[in-house]
């Protein structure tokens, strides 16, 4: 079965490549040093050029240096109790508070305005101070500018990032000082959504700020250059980022303001920002190149990487930093060209340098965009280089476009044995490109080799005896009539279907699409006989006599987002007893499960979120187009990214079947059962184990498990194997657009940090108790510390679906 439980669009159709959309760019503008307050006038000539939106910074230079002259006191009261030698721990005066704001204080106000503006958090405080009075006072500051922020009704809010990324000894809490005042924020405004502006790796050049807070630290930290030798943690930005977030608890309001270098990083780090709740993507002018036309112009794996962000269901906004003022302020009379996308060639032409600078260049550039720039030929040449790219960005894939809408969603997987699906349910699975396609090629190489090789059939005219078992609508059927008239091969076709509502669409297709050509049976395909058959006795005045034949192919199309999850096995064991015991064939013949762990926040948010009402949530495993997430695993000899977990064939023995038989009517003496309690093991052969090993590089934190699968439909031996596959390393290889199966996500209820270099070890069950199937999983994480030594960090709890587990 598909997972869409609804179709995508009006009429149930895969969109059209006319109906695709071109990402839409929400274009702001931030300058360190804005003139204030932002005005009306401001504002329509920001929109006049082709900017969305611009940011203000919430306090004024008045306020700054209203609090600079409290600091400065209290250290003098402090400096002239020490001359006294009265001071003590006892006697140390407390920190001073911040009288609140008055109108020179702040820019902002209630009104229609606000709502254009995303706000700026002063950049000169230092939440991370070792100096208590400097991280207190930041503090203060920054609880003072959310709370009147939220007043005036401001939508979004960017708080610099920490000043320090690393843990070490000299700022091993300056980082959760942070964090913490982060979340003290969050809940001064219930509304507000924070963006925490942080690079993608590395220190940023902190630019000398006149009052800049760090300076008056009593200890520890004074600046940070001389960390500036040190060499750059790619992945150190990012796991202060997660110290923040994981102690904001994954709030829903809490996002990354990513500022984009120069030099982008490996495709690892790329990745696992891509799955992080990006707010905005910040560029400064030192992230561009110039062009021989001296226009600056992105590199083309800068390119890449913004076309790849803007595919997330939420695009992030693009934010150009101090790219020059906004053009026909100092000149209302100027006229202004509106950035439309359309430049000319010379100004977006690819710049002449290498794309991607040595470290060494790239740090130069840096220091050189500090110093002042002359202004481009176009004063808003940043934002129309940007607004070229929107118009010109990659068409999407099939994929793409049938699964908008669908990114990250979670949904229960269906259950068609308990339950009867809707027909816009089966609508949807039909729309599939490629799918019945590989169907119709699976069953037509079936019927050529039975042809070739002269295999008996089991029907009395020699034909080719076929059950669709499940069919739903009737697609597989219609496929097996062609296969059949594309070979030549005749056939005799039977429809088995349990749905009583889709037993009567599927007689209406017999009479007006078949040509009454099919045999339409309303059955659970495990209590169908097989094939009615009349004879008569041994005069032909006796009575017709009616028997059950057999079938030589039996079509199933049973598989869930795991191959296994929709009982698969368990329906066509209990079909089987119809097969042709010598030559009957199955479609498909074998399907394999497969499994990567994964780092997926926003899915943890939001299972997280469910969990408040639903005690099951965190313990389901839900099918879900997966986007927004990072592989965490590195392909290796002997231990690939994505692994296989176990295998499933299609007949099974003979012996094997009879065993089960025997269990379930309690013919096997001894013994309390199945593995599981509560069964007398019938279905015991259907469980399954698999414990794998993931090499992991780069440090991270696991949220779940991703689970695929791959089929064979038919092997026709030399003549190849018709193969389906949802893993994203090889379905462009095995079946590529096709749709019909979203991956499944196994939930972890608590994520799981790791650092680098770290051996994830998954381990996952199969179970049954002969009533339904349920998975249960768990990950535990290894490093090593010796040669033939490693050490346990840490292990998820066992995750379980038996309370929702798959009837049978």
């Amino acid at each position: 079965m598909a997972s869409p439980q609804q179709p995508l669009v009006a009429d149930g159709g895969l969109p059209s490549p006319v109906d695709d959309f071109m990402p839409t760019f929400y274009v702001g503008h931030h300058e360190s040093n804005r003139p204030l307050p932002v005005t009306d006038f401001a504002l329509r000539q920001a929109q006049d050029v082709g900017y969305d939106m611009l940011t203000s910074p919430i306090t004024t230079p008045q306020f700054h240096s209203r609090v600079l002259a409290l600091i400065s006191s209290h250290l003098s009261e402090l400096s002239h109790r020490e001359s006294a030698d009265v001071a003590s721990t006892r006697n140390i005066p407390p920190a001073p508070i911040i009288p609140p704001l008055t109108p020179i204080d702040t820019p902002l106000t209630p009104g229609d305005t606000v709502s254009q503006l995303i706000a700026y958090s002063s950049p000169w405080i230092d939440l991370c101070s070792p100096d208590p009075l400097i991280s207190n006072i930041s503090r203060q500051v920054l609880n003072i500018e959310i709370a009147y922020a939220s007043f005036c009704g401001v939508g979004n809010i960017i708080i610099p990032g920490p000043r320090t990324y690393s843990s070490g000894p000299t700022d091993s809490d300056g980082l959760i000082q942070y964090a913490r005042a982060i979340q003290e924020a969050l809940t001064i405004a219930s509304y507000i959504q924070i963006s925490i502006h942080i690079p993608m790796y590395g220190n940023e050049e902190v630019k000398e700020m006149t009052g800049d807070l760090m300076t008056y630290a009593r200890n520890g930290r004074s600046s940070g250059k001389a960390k500036a030798i040190k060499e750059i943690d790619l992945f150190e930005t990012w796991d202060a980022w997660n110290m923040i977030r994981s102690v904001c608890k994954y709030n829903s309001r809490l996002f990354v303001a990513l500022g984009l270098p120069r030099q982008l990083p490996v495709e690892s780090l790329q990745s696992r920002w891509f799955a992080e709740p990006l707010k905005l993507l910040s560029l400064t002018p030192s992230t561009f190149l110039k062009n021989k036309g001296g226009h600056p112009v992105l590199s083309k794996s800068h390119q890449g990487l913004i076309s790849r962000y803007m595919r997330l269901k939420q695009p992030p906004w693009i934010l150009l930093s101090d790219v020059g003022p906004i053009p026909g302020l100092d000149d209302p009379l100027q006229l202004t060209m509106t950035a439309d996308g359309f430049p000319s060639p010379s100004t977006v032409a690819d710049a002449s340098r290498s794309a991607s600078p040595t470290p060494a260049e790239a740090a130069g550039r840096s220091k050189e965009s500090q110093k002042p720039q002359p202004r481009p030929k176009d004063s808003a040449a940043h934002l129309v280089y940007m607004r070229y790219l929107q118009r010109n960005q990659p068409p999407r894939s099939i994929i793409e476009r049938f699964g908008s809408g669908y990114q990250d969603y979670l949904q229960a997987p269906l259950q068609p044995l308990a339950d009867n699906l809707e027909s816009v349910t089966y609508e949807v699975f039909e729309k599939d490109p490629v799918k019945y396609d590989w169907y119709e090629r699976a069953i037509a190489r079936a019927l050529s080799d039975w042809s070739e090789k002269r295999k008996p059939t089991s029907s009395p005219t020699g034909a080719v005896v076929i059950a669709v078992a499940g069919s739903g609508r009737g697609p597989l059927v219609t496929r097996s009539l062609r296969a059949s008239q594309m070979t030549g091969v005749p056939v005799e076709v039977w429809a088995v279907e349990k749905n009583p509502n889709a037993y009567v669409l599927l007689q209406r297709h017999n009479k007006e699409d078949w040509g009454g050509a099919v045999n339409v049976v309303k059955s659970d395909m495990r209590a169908w006989k097989g094939p009615q058959r009349i004879t008569t006795g041994p005069t032909s005045a006796s009575a017709p006599e009616l028997s059950y034949g057999k079938v030589d192919i039996l079509v199933s199309e049973l598989l869930g987002s795991f191959a296994d999850n929709e009982l698969s096995p368990e329906c066509l064991d209990g079909v089987q007893h119809v097969l042709a015991p010598q030559y009957g064939i199955s479609i498909p013949s074998s399907y394999t499960a497969h499994l990567t762990p994964i780092l997926t926040p926003r899915l943890h948010a939001d299972i997280s979120h469910r969990a408040i009402t639903d005690d099951t949530a965190t313990e389901t495993p839900y099918v879900v187009l997966l986007h927004a997430i990072d592989f965490l695993a590195t392909s290796v000899p002997d231990h690939p990214r994505i692994q296989q977990a176990w295998e499933f064939s299609h007949p099974l023995p003979a012996t094997t079947l009879a065993v089960a038989e025997a269990r379930r009517g309690g013919g096997v003496s001894g013994g309390g059962g199945g593995s599981m309690s509560g069964g007398d093991g019938a279905n015991e052969h259907n469980t399954r184990y698999a414990h794998l090993t993931f090499v992991c590089k780069d440090r991270g934190v696991v949220n779940g498990l991703a689970g695929y699968f791959e089929a064979v439909l038919y092997d026709g031996g030399e003549a190849g194997k018709v193969e389906l596959s949802t893993r994203p390393d090889t379905i462009d290889a095995k079946s590529k657009d096709m749709i019909s199966w979203f991956p499944i996500f196994f939930p972890l209820k608590n994520p799981l940090y790791f650092p680098d270099d770290t051996e994830l070890e998954v381990s996952i069950w199969r179970q049954t108790d002969d009533r339904k199937v349920w998975y249960e999983w768990m990950v535990e994480a290894f490093v090593m510390v010796g040669p033939n030594k490693r050490l346990r960090l840490g292990a998820s709890e066992v995750g379980s679906s038996r309370k929702v587990g798959c009837l049978m």
